[in-house]
């Protein structure tokens, strides 16, 4: 037990959560004379494959994380979103997000809260203890508050993400390197900010697994060239893992958790283009850039990831399919694209989610009307540039799932079950003694 908690005697529960971005839990659960510390947070505690949300994209799965609700109410369903009544688009941001956040509720209960490189979370909050904002921050000096902050994370060489870049090189040592260097970093500060003990709830995000699976984990499943870098990084990860847990005060538990999947990646899937190809979208222009460049006899458009909307009449501004045909034309995309093949006869989408069985809430008027869960090997794109062909490779070759999500909580007797993303803000506040009406949630506690 901390310093500081003895000094202020209130007894209140803690949490500290961390997450690890994009790992999936067979990674973890298949090794465990690798990853020694997570295989002692199973034993010891309780763990189990989770699932993702619809759809497992990390700007949508971390704002459902953080508030235990899904798009419909968070508002928010990945990297690119579309204005109410327009074909404009925007990137989603933390002032987006429609739902509260853990961290508010823990703040509105008097509480204190600290949380770092939480995607989807910039500009940072100035109503919590200190926040440094994750994924999508331009840099640093906007990122952390307060100043203190800023300031002690530029002297250890901080870095808000690995430079992706780097991993499009076909040598990867440099985006190896880079991604130790980042995770260096990040473990520095956890430790600094966990070591204060001044905190309710930590929340800290270890996101460079994500960018290292993302061009490192057909290497781990298949044997390749950088098979053993990729599992240096895991072993360096498990240690960090271990250490922050050790350091941890004895009213804190310990989750930690991923915010979907991944597996090998053999194809990139342009859906744009095989809607083009179909005879479903056209654009006004020979050099397309943008969604308002579809032409008004499109019948559907997609965004990444197998996000697709009807171009509905009375819902975009030049739709061309009738309202009262939305249900046949909607059931005839969503046949084609569940009998969709890849170029060798595999079955290319696993299943198709209607509109209603995957968003409801305040926000959900720019809910995809389809959303289609990729099968192993199949990563779902979109793009508006024309020309594309339907079925491409990259310099990625790890894709996220919606499935072998992981989470570990550090108390034997929680029931992990059939849980998923939705489940983890309740156990939380749960853990913390923090009170909560349990229809506010799409989950439930764990605990």
């Amino acid at each position: 037990m901390g310093l500081f908690d003895r000094l202020r005697g209130d007894g209140n529960p803690r949490v500290a959560f961390i997450g690890i971005d994009g790992v999936p839990y067979s990674l973890l659960a298949d090794n465990p004379e690798e990853f020694p510390n997570f295989a002692a947070l199973a034993d010891e505690g309780t763990a189990s494959e989770i699932s993702s949300i619809v759809p497992p994209e990390s700007s949508a799965c971390w704002p459902s994380l953080t508030t235990g609700m899904n798009p419909g109410e968070t508002g928010v369903y990945g990297f690119q979103d579309r204005e109410v009544g327009t074909y404009d688009t925007y990137v989603p941001m933390g002032r987006e997000v429609q739902a509260p956040r853990l961290w508010d509720r823990v703040t509105d209960d008097g509480r204190n809260a600290t949380v770092m490189n939480v995607p989807v979370t910039f500009p940072p909050q100035r109503n919590v203890q200190r926040m440094v904002s994750g994924f999508l921050s331009p840099d640093l000096e906007k990122a952390a508050f307060p100043d203190d902050v800023r300031d002690y994370l530029e002297s250890i060489d901080y870095r808000i993400d690995v430079d992706p870049k780097l991993g499009h090189e076909e040598d990867k040592t440099a985006f190896i390197e880079d991604a130790h260097e980042t995770i260096d970093a990040r473990f520095e500060a956890f430790s600094h900010y966990i070591e204060q003990d001044d905190w309710d709830l930590f929340f800290g995000v270890f996101m460079t697994t994500d960018r290292v699976n993302h061009f490192l984990f057909k290497d781990y499943e298949r044997d390749g060239e950088y098979r053993e870098e990729f599992l240096e990084f895991y072993r360096k990860l498990d240690d960090y893992v271990g250490q922050l847990r050790e350091s941890l005060p004895d009213d804190a538990t310990l989750i930690v958790a991923s915010d979907h999947g991944f597996t090998s990646l053999d194809y990139e899937v342009h859906f744009n283009a095989w809607l083009q190809e179909q005879g479903w979208l056209s654009f006004d222009t020979d050099d397309p850039e943008e969604l308002d460049d579809i032409a008004d006899e499109t019948r559907a458009y997609s965004f990444i990831p197998g996000r697709f909307y009807i171009n509905l009449e009375g819902r975009e501004p030049r739709g061309s399919v009738p309202e009262e045909e939305y249900d046949e034309v909607r059931d005839e995309l969503k046949e084609m694209l569940e009998n969709l093949e890849g170029p060798d006869g595999q079955q290319v989408v696993e299943r198709v989610v209607e509109h209603e069985d995957a968003f409801r809430g305040d926000h959900d008027e720019i809910a995809p009307d389809l959303v289609a869960i990729p099968a192993h090997g199949f990563d779902f794109k979109a793009g508006f540039k024309g020309g594309e062909e339907v079925f491409d490779t990259g310099p990625r070759n790890g894709m996220h799932s919606f499935d072998d999500t992981a989470l570990f909580i550090d108390d034997p007797d929680a029931s992990i079950g059939d849980a998923d993303l939705y489940d983890i803000a309740p156990t939380i506040l749960e853990l913390m003694d923090v009170e909560f009406s349990r229809g506010e949630f799409d989950g439930a506690s764990l605990v």
